[in-house]
């Protein structure tokens, strides 16, 4: 990896009524955390392509439309440096599973007001914006 540019990470909150998908992380940043799947943009790959794509092989769900939820410039993994985009996205079928044991110890789908502890750190921000989305939908007329 090269440490001197920003890459582009993809994030995917994937919910199951009010449950979220979250991953116990292994590997190289953020071991231990739990994190939504998600992954690198690809040269030349769309948002939606890539978001759907990694929780294809992380988990090999299968999701709904996306929703955005924000942009997050990530620097607590220093040297690495991220562009975060997260989104949110309905679960549609499948059983989450650990395609990549390298990099996630396993998956489960935890109550939104009972999430795991420590979360990796483009979670709480996209958790936000996802709780700030949901009070737009509840609101709108």
């Amino acid at each position: 990896m090269d440490d001197e540019r920003p890459r582009v990470g993809i994030g995917v909150l994937v919910l199951k009524g009010r449950k979220l998908l979250l991953g116990k992380r292994r590997g190289s940043h953020g071991a231990g955390q739990y994190a939504s799947p998600g992954g690198h943009l690809e040269h030349l790959e769309r948002f939606a392509d890539c978001a759907t794509r990694e929780v294809r092989e992380e988990t090999g769900l299968e999701i709904g439309p996306l929703r955005f939820l924000r942009v997050q410039n990530i620097t607590q993994y220093a040297p690495r440096h991220y562009v975060d985009i997260s989104f949110a996205a309905d679960w549609v079928s499948g059983e989450p599973t650990v395609r990549e044991p390298d990099k996630v110890e396993s998956w489960g789908w935890f109550d939104l007001d009972a999430l795991p502890w420590p979360l990796f750190g483009t979670l709480p921000s996209s958790i936000a914006a996802l709780a700030d989305d949901s009070r737009r939908l509840w609101d709108a007329p």
